[in-house]
């Protein structure tokens, strides 16, 4: 029984579908409790399904934002912060969740025009956009955003994976291309490496 209520690390980062590196941020940041047995972890399956059960919370409270308030709330953690602009909610809410797992703030935007409007109020460390959007599409986001911020990180994000988009990307001087659909581990793995972490 004492088993059954207990993980390896090799379980939770199947459970959570992370890497490894993200676990031992979560401990390090105290968001999910391990106990050392020797030279490994163990995790409280309760512990971790109680803080899983908090994020979406915590997810869902923030996605009930009235539609027109473009404020993102306000963070004063010290931790990367990330905006997340689809207009696909499905990705939107995919990217916020991973993110947020892995300790990073995230805010999103459903469209170029709000993304620009957050930039201009508050300072991000990294932008994932999709390429292809109404309105504003994603190198107008990613100019216009360059403008504000000149040094800021981009990961592109785009389900229409061609030579000339991969071009279009480059030529703007993305930090990373992620092609939908795409993994958990791999969009960590792709904000890291633009983080420089």
């Amino acid at each position: 029984m004492k088993d059954e209520a207990f993980l390896t690390t090799e379980e939770v980062l199947e459970y959570l579908n992370v890497n490894l590196r993200t676990v031992y941020r979560l401990i390090k940041a105290g968001k999910i409790p391990a106990v050392r047995v020797g030279r490994q972890w163990r995790f409280s399956k309760s512990d971790i399904d109680e803080w899983l059960a908090r994020q979406t919370a915590a997810d869902s409270g923030d996605s009930e934002q009235p539609a027109g308030r473009l404020t993102p709330p306000p963070r004063a953690t010290g931790r990367q912060r990330v905006l997340v602009v689809d207009d696909e909610a499905s990705i939107r809410d995919l990217l916020s969740k991973a993110l947020a797992l892995a300790d990073y703030d995230v805010d999103t935007a459903p469209n170029g025009q709000e993304a620009l409007e957050f930039m201009k109020q508050t300072a991000y460390n990294l932008l994932i956009t999709d390429l292809r959007m109404p309105g504003l599409d994603g190198l107008s986001v990613i100019s216009e955003a360059r403008r504000i911020h000149a040094g800021l990180p981009v990961i592109v994000v785009t389900g229409f994976s061609t030579e000339a988009s991969a071009i279009e990307a480059a030529n703007v001087g993305v930090s990373g291309y992620l092609t939908k659909p795409f993994k958990i581990p791999k969009v960590l793995e792709v904000a890291a490496r633009a983080l420089g972490e």
